[in-house]
């Protein structure tokens, strides 16, 4: 994988890498979504289907960054969410954090499979959270709290900034949303979003595809490519919000 712009260079290793993605400031709300050429943000009904390895890489080093992961439970059901696997070799790019990042869902119903991987294998120092409105069941509340820690932000749906506040106030103030696409559109509405990380995949996936995001119309905006990445054809763009160029 080599960069492109801001200027062309050779190829990068795993922590040339990391230092291309680095967080600009403490507190950061990135965005990671894979997009075909024609505009898909997914193959078969997964995004998986339009990564490739290059696109894994960029997607683990992200992961090594940020000190959560937010996800939407649709999105972490369908694409079998597991905890984060530890990267040994780049365990410098963590020092005085626990060795993976923690992931948090987003759940207003708390419809969720409390016996999967997600929450039955994540390690004590990254136990998964689940995030939650107040009119959630009680009964589910309480058994999610079994297995994961629990966050209840907003009354009526889950409120995304104050859910950001209880995450920042757990230490975990650099975010790496992996979507899907109504979490991106609900982060976008919100005001919330500083980087957009869009992977754009050779693929011409067809009609009928559902875009990167979806749900709720909200204003558009221009952003700001800063960085540009290639390997096999695929390319890995840096956008920053308005507020953040």
């Amino acid at each position: 994988m080599r960069m492109i712009l801001p200027q062309a260079g050779g190829e990068l290793d795993d922590f040339e890498l990391a230092e291309a993605y680095a967080f600009p400031r403490e507190r950061w709300l990135r965005t990671n979504m894979v997009m075909s050429a024609d505009g898909a943000g997914a193959l078969d009904g997964l995004s998986g289907g339009l990564s490739a390895a290059g696109d894994k890489r960029v997607f683990g080093i992200l992961r090594v960054l940020a000190d959560v992961v937010l996800v939407g439970s649709g999105t972490a059901e369908a694409e079998s969410y597991k905890p984060a696997r530890p990267r040994p070799a780049l365990a410098s790019l963590r020092a005085g954090r626990p060795a993976t990042a923690t992931i948090a869902v987003i759940s207003g119903s708390l419809d969720l499979d409390l016996d999967s991987p997600l929450f039955t294998e994540a390690p004590p120092d990254a136990r998964t959270i689940v995030i939650t409105r107040e009119k959630a069941s009680p009964e589910l509340r309480a058994a999610a709290a079994k297995t994961a820690d629990v966050i209840v932000a907003g009354q009526d749906k889950v409120d995304l900034a104050a859910a950001l506040d209880a995450l920042a106030d757990r230490g975990l103030s650099r975010v790496n949303c992996e979507g899907g696409p109504h979490l991106l559109t609900q982060v976008a509405a919100a005001g919330l979003l500083d980087e957009l990380t869009l992977t754009l995949s050779p693929t011409l996936a067809g009609p009928g595809a559902g875009r990167i995001v979806a749900g709720a119309a909200f204003a558009a905006e221009r952003m700001t490519l800063t960085q540009v990445l290639a390997e096999d054809g695929y390319l890995f763009c840096r956008y920053l919000t308005a507020r953040n160029s």
